[in-house]
């Protein structure tokens, strides 16, 4: 007995560092090729730069996917693909780059857009997906993920209200696929609007999901817009830790028949990578550590980034997608399109009449 038993471990163990290798090596392909691609210039003016890492970790994750199903092998490396595990490093130690004093100095616009933007486009999310006769657990992940910052929020509440790991893996693809046209479209839009800097920024950073599609819009439009953008963007995902910390409470009520929770159950589903990220914040706004752009921080958490992706696009199921259907992708849809115009109606009185940039 001992014997099958060490033999099943050392398998398991052998199964691991294999899918790990596997990993490894498709995460090394994409940061190839993201830095081939930062040297190009593309059509319509767009940076090579604004393709991030997260596009072509996703990308070549789904051609492994592929590769590894058709050597019937997918099965066997399953236990190296870690995208959760990857996902939460990364998240934790983005912390180390949210300054939380942009809550309460610099950022008076941001936040006061940022709180417009976030609470409406989450309960219409919410009500939405509700009318949709979707899961509450993916539309809590969904109203999270379209509200504040796409991926880092969707793991983050996916924590909080224990959602299924294909859940996520379903509402991060939608985010990668929608954000990236949007990187695009956005600022060609903002031109042909005649929008300043400020505003385009605002505009880009309160209604494109992921921050390197954030800062890409931003880049094509203009050094101001980039640097707003990046404020908008960098002050909601400040809220990420409250966010998760209330999806907690809700549904920790929810299930205790709407009695009070106690603080255990509560703790119990509070997602603890959330506690590292607001700790890291803290130290970062402290100036104790510094995770900003070129630093090791910074290069260890694309690395795990990076990683996470890879195994997204390695563990992606059409199966699963197909189980789900097509409501989820509708309700995103439309709710990607009521936030497009929110954001823009706010950016647009904010940045021009109530707290205007100038210069």
């Amino acid at each position: 007995m001992t014997t099958r038993t060490d033999s099943r471990s050392g398998s398991m163990v052998v199964r691991v560092i294999g899918g790990l290798a596997i990993v490894f090596v498709l995460a090394l392909a994409a940061w190839w090729v993201t830095k081939q691609v930062y040297q190009l210039k593309l059509p319509a003016g767009i940076p090579g730069k604004a393709l991030e890492y997260p596009l072509w970790a996703a990308l070549l994750g789904l051609l492994g996917n592929g590769i590894l199903k058709g050597l019937k092998l997918h099965e066997w490396a399953r236990p190296g693909m870690r995208m959760e595990l990857f996902l939460k490093i990364g998240l934790v130690l983005m912390g180390a780059s949210i300054n939380l004093s942009l809550l309460v100095t610099a950022a008076g616009g941001a936040i006061l857009q940022g709180l417009i933007i976030m609470s409406s486009v989450f309960f219409f999310c919410w009500w939405l997906s509700g009318k949709f006769g979707l899961d509450d657990k993916l539309r809590a992940v969904m109203s999270t993920a379209v509200s504040i910052c796409g991926v880092s929020a969707a793991i983050a509440a996916a924590g909080s209200v224990m959602a299924k790991k294909e859940q996520v893996t379903y509402i991060t693809a939608l985010v990668i696929v929608v954000a990236l046209p949007l990187m695009v479209i956005a600022p060609l839009l903002a031109g042909a609007l005649h929008l300043s800097q400020p505003v385009a920024g605002a505009w880009f950073g309160g209604n494109i999901d992921t921050t390197a599609a954030v800062v890409g819009a931003g880049t094509i439009y203009g050094e101001q817009a980039q640097k707003v953008a990046s404020i908008v963007k960098s002050t909601q995902n400040a809220f990420i830790g409250v966010v998760a910390f209330l999806l907690a409470l809700y549904f920790a009520a929810r299930e205790s028949g709407g009695r009070r929770p106690s603080p255990r159950i509560i703790w119990e589903r509070f997602p603890k990578f959330v506690l590292g990220f607001v700790l890291a914040s803290i130290l970062y706004t402290a100036g104790l550590i510094d995770g900003g752009k070129g630093t090791a921080i910074e290069a260890f958490k694309n690395w795990a980034f990076t990683l996470a992706f890879v195994c997204m696009g390695l563990e992606l199921s059409l199966a699963d997608f197909k189980r789900m259907g097509w409501k989820p992708v509708w309700v995103f849809l439309i709710v990607t399109v009521f936030n497009t115009l929110l954001a823009l109606l706010v950016a647009w009185l904010i940045f021009t009449f109530v707290l205007p940039i100038t210069g």
